[in-house]
């Protein structure tokens, strides 16, 4: 069989780049640790409080061991419920200390939302009825938005809230 001098350059070409995506994504894989969710945790979008992590008292920022830090919030309507202060009003800002390690967990109530933290690597996608988590130690300090990144409705625009890294 005869191949014209062109079919063998693209023939080339395309199993060239065949050949580079599969060893950049075994890269990413197996040597940066890149994998899909697994074993992911489901609880009942309407009534998210009957789960520890997310009953009002344990909502917001919680210190588990020395520079290790949990975040538990509940996305719903156009609100990021970080929990609330002593004098029972609600929480925009979560204060973390620089190069600390932080675990968010979040869950949705309702629709489909997004949870990033402008300028760091935080990102996720946040769906009803399953609990997201995102470990990263937090290595800048300064005052980050945090953003819905998917469109949720008419007041998405009014979804965000700070995350504030200190010395």
């Amino acid at each position: 069989m005869h191949l014209h001098k062109y079919e063998k350059i693209w023939l080339t070409l395309g199993l060239g780049s065949l050949a580079l995506f599969l060893l950049i994504i075994g890269f990413a894989a197996f040597w940066k640790g890149t994998h899909p969710q697994s074993h992911i945790e489901t609880i009942d979008p309407q009534n998210v409080e009957a789960y520890e992590a997310f009953k009002p008292e344990n909502l917001g920022v919680r210190e588990v061991a020395d520079g290790k830090y949990i975040v538990n919030m509940v996305a719903s309507a156009f609100n990021y419920d970080f929990g609330t202060d002593i004098d029972e009003k609600a929480v925009k800002t979560i204060r973390i200390p620089k190069d600390s390690t932080v675990l968010y967990q979040i869950t949705s109530k309702d629709v489909v939302h997004g949870f990033q933290v402008a300028g760091t690597n935080v990102n996720m996608m946040v769906e009803p009825g399953h609990i997201s988590r995102y470990e990263t130690v937090m290595k800048n300090t300064g005052t980050f938005t945090v953003v819905c990144n998917e469109y949720c409705g008419v007041g998405h625009h009014q979804m965000y809230g700070t995350v504030e890294v200190y010395e």
